[in-house]
């Protein structure tokens, strides 16, 4: 760092009556400085746009975005005025009499409602819901997709639900590994993100999450119908720790970031993967798949414990103990099993490291320093919190996403700092969650 000098240098033992204004002037021109980068961060945050304020379907069956609430048909994603909207209404109306929207006492207004139709919407026109309508997350990602597999089969939209995990057999290869995002259709990519390995364990959670809302013959029939995803996952999640650390090699996560070091979120994906991967295996009676999962499972669970829990339970492998992030979520239920004190006790700490000015969280606690909640890590620590039980913190995460809807009640991935709503919506990693959570919370 350069040094700024106002002064020339005094010769030895000479003073002067302007060094105590020199060092004032030193002093204001630090301040401002960083008082001016802080002002520059803090701009950047808050003029961050929202991009819509729900999605709906318009004209000819097609999904638009909209700015406001009024110009849809009220309890709806459909947009007014026009000469289907009745017919589309009662579409949807008629979905979610299907199923079930989970009723939690306490929380007000019609959260859970507009979070399942915003799934629905986002399903359009192939069937399995894209991560948002912009352009940019107009794509399937199999975190989100999972998470939305579940929320559906859980409220009694199970062929929803297997369409997704459909969707995931169709398009993951021969090797196993699953690409960061996918084209709807199942054409292909967008781009040249590349493999992100938590998507094996993610795909094993969903077949299991679906599977178990489904009952006798129609669970085992479902189980085999998925049967090359489900093998295909566990192989690959196998091959993935068959190193003498029995840890993953480094790869993306929900950061969407290249990574040097394995990330706890990744090893925790593939453990709760495994884990899934025996249970699915014990349903077809395939008893030695299932040993052969489970023991996987454990090996990478020990593992976890011994390089990950050592320092914390960081977020990279050797990391600091305050950069605890989502990781230690994909731990614990719903997603893993791991209910160790040391995981707990990372657990109950990452608020304090996470949060944001704004009331919500950020995605870890390495994440940058800005204002910014993300909804997505905020809806998934509820989600974590009502299946261990803590209803009270569970109720008020609920609560806080359920204050920073839209203006069309959907929930959007960000929240700046005044509590205003930005980037895209509705984000249907945060709706998934949403529901799972209100269906824990009623159950």
């Amino acid at each position: 760092m350069a040094v700024l000098t106002l002064e020339p240098a005094l010769p030895h033992g000479r003073h002067s009556h302007r060094a105590p204004l020199t060092a004032c002037l030193c002093l204001l021109l630090i301040v401002t400085i960083s008082s001016s980068g802080l002002l520059a961060r803090r701009n950047l945050d808050t003029t961050i746009p929202l991009h819509a304020a729900a999605v709906a379907v318009g004209p000819g069956g097609a999904l638009i975005e909209v700015d406001a609430a009024d110009v849809l048909v009220p309890g709806s994603r459909v947009l007014a005025g026009m000469p289907d909207s009745l017919d589309l209404v009662r579409e949807q109306s008629a979905w979610l009499a299907a199923g079930v929207v989970p009723q939690v006492n306490g929380l007000d207004g019609d959260m859970v409602t507009v979070a399942l139709l915003d799934l629905h919407v986002l399903s359009r026109p192939y069937g399995v819901p894209v991560a948002g309508w912009s352009p940019l997350w107009r794509y399937v990602w199999p975190r989100d997709s999972a998470l939305a597999a579940s929320a559906l089969a859980r409220t009694g939209h199970t062929s929803d639900a297997e369409r997704i995990v459909d969707f995931l057999q169709r398009v993951q290869p021969e090797s196993g590994l699953f690409q960061a995002r996918y084209l709807p259709d199942g054409s292909g990519v967008p781009d040249a993100r590349g493999v992100e390995l938590d998507g094996v364990g993610w795909a094993l959670w969903a077949i299991a999450q679906v599977a178990a809302e489904l009952s006798g013959s129609d669970r085992a029939t479902f189980v085999q119908r998925h049967r090359m995803l489900l093998y295909r996952s566990t192989q690959a999640a196998l091959r993935s720790i068959d190193n003498p650390s029995s840890l993953p090699p480094p790869s993306s996560d929900y950061w969407e970031v290249k990574e040097t070091r394995p990330t706890l979120a990744t090893a925790a994906l593939l453990c709760a993967g495994l884990e899934a991967g025996a249970e699915l295996y014990r349903i077809l009676g395939d008893v030695e798949a299932a040993d052969h999962a489970a023991g996987g499972g454990q090996r990478l669970q020990d593992a976890i414990k011994t390089n990950f829990g050592r320092n914390g339970y960081p977020r990279h492998l050797g990391g600091r103990s305050d950069s605890t992030d989502l990781g230690v979520d994909f731990l614990l239920p719903p997603v893993g099993s791991n209910v160790d004190s040391a995981v707990l006790e990372a657990w109950e700490r990452a608020p304090l490291l996470m949060s944001r000015p704004g009331g919500g969280l950020a995605p870890g606690g390495s994440w940058r320093r800005d204002d910014v909640s993300w909804t997505n890590a905020t809806g998934s620590r509820a989600m974590t919190a009502a299946f261990l039980g803590h209803h009270d913190e569970a109720m008020a995460w609920l609560r806080w996403l359920d204050q920073h809807r839209t203006a069309a009640g959907s929930l959007p991935e960000k929240v700046l700092r005044d509590g205003q709503p930005a980037s895209v919506s509705p984000l249907a990693w945060t709706a998934a969650a949403v529901v799972i959570t209100a269906d824990q919370l009623a159950s």
